[in-house]
């Protein structure tokens, strides 16, 4: 059978190519009256279809020599002044990839038509030469010429490649003045071009307004909203498109997903899973990908690993979206021996996929693997470290207590530092007691994020675990003193489909009685096992009791509780955390899983911590 199909994709190429050649390769004669004559018949009626055939040819085969040869027979024969044949030349120049080729047959047109002016535009589009579009757009105008819909939504396009705001809405009105408004193309890239410069607010309101819309306009809302970070509304949004009966694409599923990842939304993955099962995407390669990258952000790698096993075509995203699952969830051995099949299989890592294996050796502690994996891809994948691998380096280093070191790599790097390289720093100052750094770390973050609380904060407690009392004052009034707010701790636990969120000291949700009373019949149970308050987190000058209450109100073991009260007994309970779970609260889940019997699993600011039987997945650093 596939000797049978080769067979006849070789017949079929063999017959295009005879075709193409057909016309450069007719025997022509030239009569009196200065007319070409084919076997009796005129030129019009022979040798112009061939040519337009072949010229279509080429560029649906994106076959330049063969078209530029039929350009000269064009010439040759006269017809470089056929409006039609002309616009057919810019056409195949453009597919083909050659815009000064197409610009140049353009330019020389004695006449030209809406489609000559589209197909140009669209080309510059394609090639990625914006303001080149933009221009010729503006000359367009000048020269008087129509527009129609697709002109309009081309130029929205180069707009929405520039996040060019001003001119998109100069476009949406001169859209009103020619009355096109309300084609569908254009509201569609009217509502891209809104969603990829930050106005969701103006894209639903074009969206709202369109009598007729497809699914490339559903799908383009989608986007715009996880583009955005407003992962509710996408999935909401993807919601309504259900119930209007729209037809699922492999971009709409793809960002829908990704809302559920931002989210860690595991629920609402789940069910978007089985319609990509169900409508038959689950081979495309992308939509796979988002699925891997889903269950690795929910704690549920060995999911990830199944549906990246099982993807029927791999390329370099999904095996990046594998590793940085791996690397996220604390398996960062198996990360690094992903990233030697990796190469094992053909594929060359980039960029990021480095940064994925830094983050694994920086979650172990594995400074030598680290520094071998930064020279690695200098030297075997000529790839130049970025920011980012040198935030992974820093933190790498920070977190094994090489302060000074880290401290160095940053001021002498050819990049300037961010705030999260100097936060860092100064959180590994706070593990590991080193005064003297975190002072000039916390010197650069109050001048690089002055309004963050939690600098101040951390120094202010890196001073406190040193008895030092005054400075602990003065830094405290420093944050009073300025505009700075301190993030409040919060966890968040989904059951069903509902989200409930718990605040340190929570009051407000209406089952924290039973919360509170559940929890303090686990620690008793807790406390006989040998858990004990680790009172030196809580940093606060008060008494050794208020220290305890303080300590046992905090949210994850508020969510916990929760978690524990509603969850079916086999269920994980998933905590999300907006900030770095604090020790005792590490502590506490480790005996609460052997005591309950539950695999416990919370995603907090750094990294994923999978609570079993009385250890944690981190190897207790984090």
């Amino acid at each position: 059978m596939k000797a049978l199909q080769r067979s006849k994709f070789s017949n079929l190429c063999n017959a295009r190519r005879r075709n193409l050649s057909s016309v450069a390769d007719a025997t022509l004669h030239k009569s009196d009256d200065e007319e070409y004559i084919v076997n009796g018949e005129s030129k019009n009626s022979i040798i112009l279809p061939y040519l337009h055939q072949a010229v279509q040819e080429c560029a649906k085969q994106r076959n330049a020599m063969t078209g530029k040869s039929m350009h000269t027979q064009i010439i040759k024969y006269g017809y470089e002044v056929d409006i039609l044949t002309t616009n057919m030349l810019i056409n195949m120049y453009s597919k083909c990839g050659i815009v000064d080729f197409a610009r140049k047959v353009f330019d020389e047109m004695p006449q030209r038509t809406l489609v000559s002016w589209n197909t140009l535009m669209g080309s510059y589009i394609q090639n990625r030469d914006e303001d080149e579009a933009l221009r010729l757009f503006v000359r367009m105008q000048r020269e008087g010429s129509q527009v129609n819909g697709f002109t309009v939504s081309g130029v929205l396009c180069a707009c929405a490649a520039k996040f060019a705001v001003l001119e998109s809405k100069q476009l949406h009105g001169f859209a009103i003045k020619v009355s096109v408004e309300s084609n569908v193309f254009v509201s569609t890239a009217l509502l891209d071009v809104y969603a990829k410069c930050g106005l969701m607010k103006d894209a639903f309101r074009v969206f709202d307004s369109m009598n007729e819309r497809n699914e490339v306009t559903w799908s383009s809302m989608v986007a715009g909203y996880v583009q955005n970070e407003l992962y509710e509304e996408a999935i909401m949004f993807f919601h309504r498109l259900q119930k209007f009966g729209v037809e699922h694409n492999q971009f709409t599923l793809s960002s829908v997903i990704s809302a559920c990842a931002a989210m860690a939304a595991l629920l609402e993955g789940n069910e978007t899973h089985a319609i990509v099962w169900k409508t038959g995407f689950g081979a495309n390669v992308y939509v796979a990908s988002s699925l891997v990258d889903l269950y690795a952000r929910c704690g549920s790698v060995d999911e990830a690993y199944i549906v990246f096993s099982n993807a029927e075509v791999q390329n370099d995203v999904i095996w990046n979206s594998m590793i940085s699952g791996l690397a996220r969830n604390a398996r960062s051995l198996e990360a690094m021996t992903l990233f030697e099949k990796m190469q094992l299989a053909g594929f060359y890592p980039n960029e990021w996929t480095y940064v994925s294996v830094l983050s694994a050796c920086s979650h172990m502690g594995l400074v030598d693997k680290g520094r071998i994996y930064f020279d690695k891809m200098k030297k075997e994948h000529n790839l130049s470290p970025n920011v980012y691998h040198y935030s992974c380096m820093v933190d790498i280093l920070g977190r094994k207590g090489l302060v000074e070191e880290a401290k160095d790599l940053i001021e002498n790097m050819p990049f300037a530092a961010t705030a999260s390289m100097w936060g860092s720093v100064l959180a590994s100052c706070r593990v590991y007691g080193n005064v003297e750094v975190a002072e000039i770390a916390a010197k650069h973050l109050f001048e690089l994020e002055p309004n963050n609380a939690g600098n101040h904060v951390l120094l202010s407690n890196i001073y406190a675990s040193k008895r030092r009392w005054g400075d602990v004052a003065s830094t405290r009034k420093l944050l009073k003193d300025s505009e700075a707010k301190k993030e409040r701790g919060k966890s968040w636990i989904q059951i069903k489909d509902k989200v409930h969120t718990f605040m340190v000291g929570e009051r407000n949700h209406p089952s924290i009685i039973e919360v509170y009373s559940r929890l303090d019949e686990l620690l008793v149970g807790m406390e006989k096992l040998g858990y004990k308050g680790e009172t030196e987190h809580d940093l606060h000058d008060v008494e050794v009791s208020r220290k305890h209450e303080l300590l046992r109100h905090h949210s994850e073991k508020l969510a916990f509780t929760y978690g524990l009260m509603c969850l079916p007994s086999t269920a994980p309970i998933r905590i999300m955390k907006n900030l770095r779970i604090c020790g005792d609260c590490h502590s506490f889940m480790k005996f609460a899983s052997k005591v309950t019997r539950r695999e416990i699993i919370i995603r907090d600011v750094n990294r994923f911590h999978h609570f079993t039987n009385g250890s944690c997945s981190c190897g207790e650093f984090w």
